[in-house]
């Protein structure tokens, strides 16, 4: 049985959602869709070369970020910018793909849930002060039916104004299946985070809230000052890029990668392999890079490149994207 069809049940199980708090408004207000600075298609994104090189990878923020370690990485592709809602719609109409969280859950296949945790859906954050419980991350997320990546609040709530936000309650699956359609793959965690680095091997991880990145600005989750004028996502494009021209690589959605989520981090991990996080037992994990507008100084300070979270396999969320990359 999978996280997604017992969140309603068990509060340990959301731990995999990433630490971090957002209101349940709209996610941005429409007239600032417009400010990427280059006109955006829906056509899949323009990449940009990676070179090779070693570098120290990791962080000492919190224990899985660790050990650091000597990586060497190979010259690669990867897209500008994430995945944004008109890309994931292309991709949509030319497939017929229906996504993880839109799909019909068989009862037989999860005996003795309540009708509720079987309908197709996905996790949505909303906090309420009146039933806010720090110690409870249960108090903070909703399984929500009907949401999903049309609907990413809720069944009310569609894309419209949000075209060029990145597309959000994708499951791994879901992200892998774009990749395939784009003729690409999802970036190794170690290429994420060269990436990330922008490929200089002395490049700071900072511990410190990025000034520019879309994170959370206040005290999470009871105060959004919103001092870069977003509630939530922001278009893709928004904040300025990294030395290679990367946007969002940190802040804004967080990204699958290709690997599974191992706490040891072994030098092999890939998603042939199911990924182990003592949080979640029995439950499948890949690694999600990079934090989200959901990250706080005070809480979930992930927005690293060094950083690094578990995330349950089949379960998307409202703080959850992607990009593609490509062998160079």
């Amino acid at each position: 049985m999978t996280k997604r069809h017992r969140i309603a049940a068990s509060a340990a199980m959301l731990m995999a959602l990433a630490a971090a708090g957002c209101r349940s408004d709209p996610a941005a207000p429409a007239e600032l869709a417009i400010c990427p600075a280059t006109p955006l298609t829906d056509t899949p994104d323009a990449m940009q070369r990676v070179p090779g090189g070693r570098f120290q990878m990791g962080d000492a923020v919190y224990v899985e970020e660790g050990p650091v370690r000597s990586e060497t990485v190979a010259a690669f592709d990867i897209d500008r910018h994430e995945v944004t809602n008109a890309q994931f719609a292309r991709f949509v109409a030319h497939t017929g793909y229906v996504t993880v969280a839109e799909r019909p859950v068989d009862p037989a296949a999860y005996p003795g849930l309540a009708p509720a945790a079987l309908q197709p859906g996905s996790a949505v954050f909303r906090f309420e002060a009146r039933t806010f419980d720090p110690g409870d991350p249960a108090s903070w997320w909703v399984f929500t039916p009907g949401a999903s990546w049309r609907h990413p609040m809720g069944p009310k709530s569609d894309i419209r104004g949000l075209e060029h936000h990145p597309v959000v309650h994708v499951a791994l699956e879901d992200a892998q299946a774009y990749a395939r359609w784009a003729g690409r793959r999802l970036p190794t965690e170690i290429e994420w985070e060269w990436a990330a680095r922008a490929a200089q091997p002395d490049a700071p991880n900072s511990t410190q809230q990025p000034s520019e990145a879309n994170t959370w600005q206040g005290q999470f989750p009871q105060q959004n000052a919103r001092d870069d004028g977003f509630k939530a996502s922001a278009p893709v494009g928004c904040f300025q890029p990294n030395a290679l021209g990367l946007h969002d690589m940190i802040g804004n959605v967080w990204e699958w990668t290709a690997d599974a989520y191992h706490a040891a981090r072994p030098l092999t991990s890939t998603l042939n392999d199911t990924g182990f996080d003592p949080r979640q037992p029995g439950v499948g994990v890949g690694v999600i890079k990079g934090g989200s507008y959901l990250c706080a100084s005070n809480y979930c300070m992930r927005y690293r490149p060094g950083a690094r979270h578990a995330q349950d396999l089949t379960l998307g969320a409202s703080h959850i994207g992607f990009r593609t990359a490509r062998d160079a």
